[in-house]
């Protein structure tokens, strides 16, 4: 069995305050997705950010306290690929892949339209190209783990209040349909949602709204997304929230592999 955990960390540093690297030590897990870091390797000096066991890879944005992803495994990688090849998603240190044996694992952090019309058209740009691609992913036959931050709610069910959040980045049709033909069209699966596909359960919770998280008002938007061949791996996924180390909450999943 592996474990592969994936976070959006919101500053890696404030989840080490709150806990977050003495929860992971007791996961013992495969491989851990961190996105939204915020800092570069050379600044995580404390050994925390380094933990005992894994082969620890961080993939920096050019812009200081902005963006960015690591990857953990304990296994050490055949390959590790920083980017995407795209000049401006790779300085925003958008992804992170590692390959194995077997399988590959990538730590992603889809841009967000939450800013400004501008930062939407990047988000567009981002899924155009994302989307050619996971095409070649697929012509190449080789299993993959896609985790991370990807920006969107799927279906309603994916966030509670759906109805006023219609015309919002994160929720617009654009988005939604994009993510319905990863799924449909290409066969890609939704770990948690192939487990669970009637659950109502979030990973975000906005911060501006203070209530938001006691209330569970949430979105669904951290995945576990994996190629077509690995849909009869999936042991268990969960959402852990029993501790808050982030605005998001860690995606939790075993595979058969």
């Amino acid at each position: 069995m592996k474990r592969i955990i994936t976070l959006n960390v919101n500053g890696i540093r404030s989840a080490a305050k709150k806990g977050f690297y003495a929860w992971l030590a007791k996961q013992d897990a495969d491989v851990i997705c961190l996105q939204e870091v915020r800092a570069e390797a050379t600044q995580l000096t404390d050994s925390v950010f380094w933990p005992e066991g894994y082969h620890c890879h961080y993939f920096a944005a050019q812009k200081k306290g902005y963006s960015g992803v690591a990857l953990y495994s304990k296994e050490i990688p055949l390959k590790v690929e920083l980017g995407l090849g795209h000049e401006l998603f790779d300085a925003e240190g958008r992804s992170l892949c590692v390959e194995f044996n077997h399988f590959q694992v990538a730590s992603l952090y889809f841009p967000s339209g939450t800013s400004g019309e501008g930062r939407q058209d990047v988000k567009y740009a981002f899924l155009d190209y994302y989307f050619e691609h996971l095409k070649k992913l697929l012509s190449s036959k080789k299993s993959a783990i896609l985790c991370g931050d990807w920006n969107i709610a799927h279906q309603n069910i994916d966030l509670r209040n759906w109805r006023s959040n219609q015309k919002n980045s994160g929720f617009l049709p654009e988005e939604r349909a994009w993510l319905t033909q990863v799924i449909d069209q290409l066969g890609f699966i939704d770990t948690f949602r192939k487990l669970h596909p009637q659950t109502e359960e979030y990973t975000w919770w906005s911060m501006r709204n203070r209530s938001a998280w006691e209330k569970n008002i949430g979105w669904r938007i951290d995945y576990q997304i994996v190629t077509p061949d690995l849909e009869k791996k999936i042991l268990h996924a969960s959402i852990y929230k029993a501790e808050r180390f982030s605005d998001h909450a860690p995606v939790v999943v075993d595979y058969d592999l």
